[in-house]
C-alpha cells in the first residue's frame, strides 16, 4: 500500500513538472524575438586629398563633367589656338591634356574664345561656349559631339544679342524641357547683366519659344555683374552657381554666389550668406566654374582663381573645393573661407624633346597665326606664316607657364639658320607684348615690345662653338625676368640685365614661354627641346 503511494506521488510530481515546462515552453514561444539593433548608416567617405591648384597655369572658367569613373574638363582659351583644351582624370586631382574641342576656330567666330560648358545630356555630348562673331557681338555658340571625347562638330551661334551673349549654360527644367541660360553683357555698356533663360529645340542647337530674366546683379557686392551661371537640380531644387563682380587684372574682385529655385523660371532667391567664396591669403579672386559629383556621391566645385604668389603673372588658375550641404538646402564651400586644400609648392617640371611626330598637347599660339611646324629626328623646325615672316616674332609657339617662379631653357640648332632670321626664346603676353632674346647672325639679341612698338636693349656677341645654343629665361614672382645663352648649358652669359614684365600679361590672359622665328623671308629655327622648371 505504501509504495502504491510514492509511486502515486511521483507520477503526480511527474505530471506536474511536465505541465510547468510545457507552460514555460508556450510562455516562452509567445515572447517576442530579440530585435536586432537598428542598422547604422555607413559613415560618409573621406574627403580627396585636394592640393591647389589642380590645374596649374591659366586654366579661367573651368567646365566639368563625369561620364562613368572619368572626367573631363575644358577651360578658357581666349585669344590662344587651338580653341579650349580638352583634359581627362581618374581622380579630379591629376589631369592629361588630351586635345582640344576645336582644332580651328569655328568659321563664323573671329576671337574671344571663352566658358567652354561642357554638357551630357541624355547621352548626347554639347559644349556651350562664347565667341566673338565676325565683325559682330560676342555671342553663345553650341558645338555637338558623339562623345565627350569628340570629335566636335561646330553648330554655330545660338544668341547674338547687340550688347554682347556669353557664358552659356544648358539645363532642363521641371517639366523636362531642355534651356540655354546665359549672360547678357551689359556691363560692357555700363548697363545690368541679366541672366536669361530660353527654351532650346530637343537636338540643342537652336533657341525657339520666349527668352526670360531669371536673375540679376542687384546686391553690393555684385558690383556691376554676374556671370558664368551653372545650373543643377537637386532635392527638388535648382541651384545656379555664379560669378560677381571684376574677374581679372590686378584689380579682380571676383566672388562666388549661388541662388535657388524650385521653378527654372520663377522664383529665384539668392542665399543670404553670398558671396560664398571670395579672397584668401593664398588666393584671390575665385569664381566661374561648375559643379561635378564624383562616383562616391559628393560633390565637387572645380572654379579659377590667381594665386596670391603668381599674382596674375600664371593666370587664373584651376582649383577645386568640396561643396558641403546644409540642413536648411543652402551649399557652402570651405567653410566660407575662400579657395581650401593644400597649397602646391612647386608645379611639377615639364619637358619636350621633339621624340614624336606629333606635336604633344598643350602647345598654343596665336589666334590667326598658326606657324609652319614639323618635327623630324628629335628637331622641331618652326616657321612663321608668310604674311609675318618679317616679322623677328611673326613665328610662335607657346606653353602656359605654371607659377610666377620658373626657369626656361630651350635649345636651338644653329645649323641651317639664315643670317638675317631671328630665333628665340621670349616671355610672351601677346603679339604685341612680349620680351625675347634671340640669336640673329653672329649676335645675340635682346629685344622688348611693348605695345606693339619694339625696343632693342643690347647686343652680345653670340658663343662662337658649338651647333647649338642654349636660350634661357628665369622668371621671379611673375614679372621679373632674366635672359641668357649659353653653349653647352653650363657657361652662361647673361644678356641685358633684369627686366621688368609688369606690362606682359592682357587683361585676361597669362604670361607664356615662347619658341619664336621670324626677321627674314623664308625664316625658320630648329629646336631641339624647351624645358620650363617651377621654382
Amino acid at each position: 500500500m505504501r509504495a502504491r503511494r510514492v509511486l502515486l506521488s511521483t507520477a503526480l510530481f511527474s505530471l506536474s513538472l511536465l505541465a510547468a515546462l510545457s507552460a514555460s515552453s508556450c510562455t516562452e514561444d509567445k515572447q517576442p524575438p530579440v530585435e536586432n539593433p537598428p542598422e547604422q548608416p555607413p559613415p560618409p567617405p573621406p574627403p580627396l586629398q585636394i592640393t591647389n591648384p589642380v590645374l596649374p597655369g591659366d586654366y579661367a572658367d573651368p567646365s566639368v563633367v563625369r561620364v562613368g569613373d572619368e572626367y573631363w574638363a575644358s577651360a578658357t582659351s581666349s585669344e590662344w589656338a587651338p580653341q579650349f583644351p580638352l583634359l581627362k582624370s581618374r581622380d579630379l586631382l591629376n589631369w592629361e591634356q588630351v586635345g582640344h574641342i576645336f582644332q580651328t576656330p569655328p568659321e563664323w567666330s573671329e576671337a574671344n574664345y571663352w566658358a567652354p560648358e561642357l554638357v551630357v545630356d541624355q547621352g548626347r555630348t554639347f559644349v556651350i561656349y562664347t565667341a566673338k562673331k565676325k565683325g559682330g557681338p560676342l555671342c553663345v555658340g553650341v558645338a555637338t559631339a558623339p562623345s565627350v571625347s569628340g570629335p566636335y562638330t561646330d553648330r554655330g551661334p545660338l544668341v547674338c544679342q547687340e550688347l554682347g551673349s556669353i557664358d552659356g549654360a544648358m539645363i532642363r527644367d521641371e517639366n523636362n524641357k531642355l534651356y540655354l541660360v546665359w549672360k547678357e553683357d551689359g556691363n560692357s555698356r555700363g548697363l545690368p547683366t541679366p541672366f536669361w533663360a530660353q527654351p532650346l529645340s530637343e537636338d540643342g542647337t537652336q533657341l525657339v519659344g520666349e527668352k526670360k530674366a531669371i536673375l540679376m546683379n542687384d546686391v553690393p557686392w555684385e558690383g556691376q555683374l554676374i556671370e558664368g551661371p551653372h545650373l543643377i537640380k537637386r532635392n527638388g531644387w535648382f541651384y545656379v552657381f555664379y560669378a560677381g563682380a571684376g574677374c581679372c587684372g590686378k584689380g579682380c574682385n571676383y566672388g562666388v554666389g549661388v541662388a535657388r529655385s524650385k521653378k527654372l523660371l520663377d522664383g529665384w532667391e539668392k542665399n543670404p550668406l553670398n558671396p560664398i567664396m571670395k579672397n584668401n591669403e593664398s588666393f584671390k579672386c575665385p569664381g566661374h566654374g561648375s559643379v561635378v559629383t564624383d562616383t562616391l556621391g559628393r560633390d565637387y566645385f572645380l572654379y579659377h582663381a590667381y594665386r596670391v604668389t603668381d599674382s596674375v603673372y600664371a593666370g587664373r588658375q584651376g582649383v577645386l573645393d568640396q561643396i558641403t550641404w546644409g540642413e536648411d538646402g543652402w551649399p557652402t564651400i570651405n567653410s566660407r573661407r575662400g579657395v581650401g586644400g593644400q597649397v602646391l609648392a612647386k608645379p611639377p617640371a615639364w619637358s619636350d624633346e621633339f621624340t614624336t611626330e606629333m606635336m604633344t598637347q598643350g602647345w598654343q599660339w596665336p589666334n590667326g597665326r598658326k606657324p609652319m611646324t614639323s618635327i623630324s629626328n628629335g628637331v622641331l623646325t618652326l616657321a612663321p606664316p608668310a604674311d609675318r615672316a618679317m616679322d623677328m616674332m611673326g613665328g610662335v609657339l607657346a606653353r602656359s607657364s605654371p607659377s610666377g617662379n620658373y626657369t626656361a631653357v630651350a635649345i636651338l640648332d644653329r645649323t641651317g639658320l639664315g643670317a638675317e632670321t631671328a630665333a628665340g626664346l621670349s616671355a610672351f603676353g601677346d603679339p604685341e607684348n612680349a620680351i625675347v632674346v634671340a640669336l640673329r647672325g653672329p649676335k645675340v639679341e635682346l629685344w622688348r615690345r611693348q605695345g606693339n612698338a619694339q625696343q632693342l636693349v643690347t647686343t652680345v656677341d653670340a658663343p662662337a662653338a658649338g651647333d647649338t645654343l642654349h636660350l634661357r629665361v628665369t622668371a621671379r614672382t611673375g614679372y621679373l625676368f632674366q635672359f641668357a645663352v649659353s653653349p653647352d648649358g653650363s657657361t652662361w652669359t647673361n644678356v641685358g640685365g633684369d627686366q621688368n614684365g609688369e606690362f606682359l600679361p592682357p587683361w585676361d590672359r597669362a604670361v607664356r614661354v615662347a619658341l619664336t622665328v621670324g626677321g627674314a623671308a623664308g625664316a625658320s629655327a630648329r629646336f631641339d627641346s624647351l624645358r620650363i622648371t617651377p621654382e
